[in-house]
């Protein structure tokens, strides 16, 4: 297993590769980040920008959403995987953040225990949510830091998405958990990827038992 003072090191590498990582999804309220971010699971960023900049339009916040007609919402995201689902979810959540939290709009509840009861919201969302648009301390583990922390063995291949958070969450200092999270996602993203990993030219290669072993099997 990869030390803490190596991923450390690892890490330092990953942020001068992508200096200026940052969340992808396009959102102008804390709300919005919340849908986004439900229409994100098992789906790209960049095809999600593509369908809400007119959901939006039409329902800018959780006030108009809750009043929608799920078929309305299911034409503006159809493009997005799961879409009859997610519309289902967002619609719900919309309704339920004007029913029982009306005073808070348009802020949301600032408890990742409450934000993870709404539909479509798991602990991944919440601390996405949290992160971005109240700066609270959290790394979101999505597919790619997954990904790049079993890659660089940290956890245990078979290890689930709450213990590689907290392995992170040990690693690496408080005050960077939200931008450590941008940049192990444009690593995983766009140079430690699922299919075809770069690991040829990649300088985290001699901290990588994953790499190594890719390239010997080339």
């Amino acid at each position: 297993m990869l030390s803490k003072k190596k991923y450390l090191e690892a890490l330092e590498i990953i942020e001068n590769m992508f200096p200026d990582a940052h969340g992808e999804l396009v959102w102008e309220t804390p709300f919005q980040l919340l849908i986004a971010t439900i229409l994100s699971a098992q789906a790209t960023d960049k095809g999600v920008n593509k369908a809400t900049p007119a959901l939006f339009a039409a329902y800018p916040d959780a006030q108009t959403m809750a009043q929608a007609d799920i078929s309305d919402i299911e034409s503006y995201i159809r493009t997005i995987g799961l879409y009859k689902t997610k519309a289902k979810n967002i619609l719900k959540t919309a309704q339920i953040l004007t029913e029982e939290f009306g005073d808070l709009l348009p802020n949301l509840p600032k408890d990742k225990k409450i934000l993870q009861t709404l539909p479509g919201v798991g602990r991944k969302t919440a601390n996405v949510v949290l992160a971005e648009a109240y700066g609270v301390p959290g790394i979101a583990v999505d597919t790619h830091v997954e990904r790049v922390s079993k890659r660089l063995d940290i956890v245990p291949q078979k290890a689930t998405v709450v213990e590689v958070e907290e392995k992170l969450m040990k690693f690496i200092p408080e005050e960077k958990w939200v931008q450590a999270h941008h940049h192990l996602i444009f690593f995983g993203r766009y140079h430690c990827t699922a299919k075809k990993p770069k690991c040829s030219e990649c300088p985290v290669l001699e901290y990588c038992k994953f790499g190594k072993k890719y390239l010997e099997n080339e």
